[in-house]
């Protein structure tokens, strides 16, 4: 007999995707895919129930559908749903009724969850690569990362009242890809592209669909455990943006925050720049995967370089004339109007 399971999130396109493919899986009986509203792609053979998962209801639709595993696609980083008081209510107090649901239902074997390497960081002080028993040098104070911070505790406190559900948790890299919408992809789209004046980022990437690999692969195997996800090698950022043939504007850093501002509000397509990005920005991170290749036997099909090579096949040599016109502008402007 297959499994029977549920994917939250399948609104957003890493949710839909993945239940999908896994719904494809000959090891896989029947998915359930949940979230608030439905999605706009189509979810093929996946059974969609529309159900707020901070809502008491999803453990009816645990139990309902007799689910014997579960992966949590959808804590995120985006805030298209509302502010960051909304998004932070869906990351933290929707996992925490989801785990409720999940500790009510005795017939569950898996729990997968989607976390982020953004629960490193980034400093100056970071190690060379993080293993997952490393801790981050400083703690995130607010926003996605520290949602994510968050959500890890309320896992690893399920796992200890649960032990004999296996709990999986996936940090995975920033990702990229040529159709990636990613924080980071949005970034790499700009052109001019600002970049932190004397620093020269460490960039390890993970290809997205090698993050629908890699939570497939979790799924099956039912490896108990925390696994950093990345694909191999490392760029540092000026390396990255010449291979995007991105045009390189120096910024010290205390514009770069301005920019992220403007920028939204010129429509350039940058989604995010808080203080934990402008920090990866600077910094970077390198993540130890050795657990990931030995312990939970996945590996990916891609590396840093190839990430990025794809995701340079997907931009024009510049942006459209206007956001060029604009950015440079606003590049000009921030500088100006802090010096003046």
């Amino acid at each position: 007999m297959g499994r029977i399971v549920l994917v939250t999130g399948v609104s957003h396109d890493l949710g839909g995707r993945f239940a999908r493919t896994i719904a494809a899986d000959p090891h896989v009986d029947r998915v359930i895919g949940v979230d608030m509203v439905p999605p706009r792609q189509d979810l093929g053979e996946v059974r969609f129930v529309r159900a707020d998962i901070r809502n008491p209801v999803i453990a009816k639709v645990i139990a309902g559908e007799d689910v014997d595993t579960v992966v949590h696609t959808s804590v995120v980083a985006s805030r298209r749903h509302g502010g960051r008081a909304s998004m932070k209510e869906h990351n933290v107090i929707g996992t925490m009724q989801l785990l409720a649901a999940c500790q009510r239902a005795p017939g569950l074997e898996r729990l997968v969850v989607k976390s982020s390497s953004e629960v490193y960081g980034s400093t100056s002080r970071d190690p060379a690569m993080f293993t997952e028993e490393m801790p981050a040098k400083r703690l995130p104070g607010a926003g996605f990362a520290k949602d994510v911070l968050e959500v890890e505790g309320y896992v690893r406190g399920f796992a200890r009242r649960r032990p004999d559900v296996s709990v999986t948790m996936l940090r995975n890299a920033p990702t990229l890809s040529a159709a990636s919408r990613s924080p980071l992809a949005q970034y790499f789209r700009l052109n001019p592209v600002p970049k932190v004046v004397g620093f020269d980022a460490r960039l390890q990437l993970l290809h997205y669909d090698d993050l629908v690999r890699a939570m497939h692969h979790a799924t099956l195997a039912g490896v108990h455990g925390t696994f950093n996800v990345a694909g191999d090698g490392m760029l540092v950022m000026s390396q990255a943006l010449r291979r995007l043939g991105r045009t390189v504007v120096p910024m010290p850093r205390f514009a770069m925050s301005t920019v992220g501002s403007v920028a939204r509000q010129a429509r350039l397509g940058l989604a995010d720049f808080n203080a934990d990005q402008l920090a990866f920005l600077t910094y970077g991170r390198g993540l130890d995967t050795t657990r990931m290749r030995e312990v939970l036997g996945f590996t990916p099909t891609h590396t840093t370089e190839q990430a990025v090579a794809e995701f340079a096949t997907a931009l024009p040599p510049r942006t459209l004339p206007h956001p060029v016109v604009a950015a440079e502008e606003l590049l000009t402007g921030v500088l100006g109007g802090r010096d003046g």
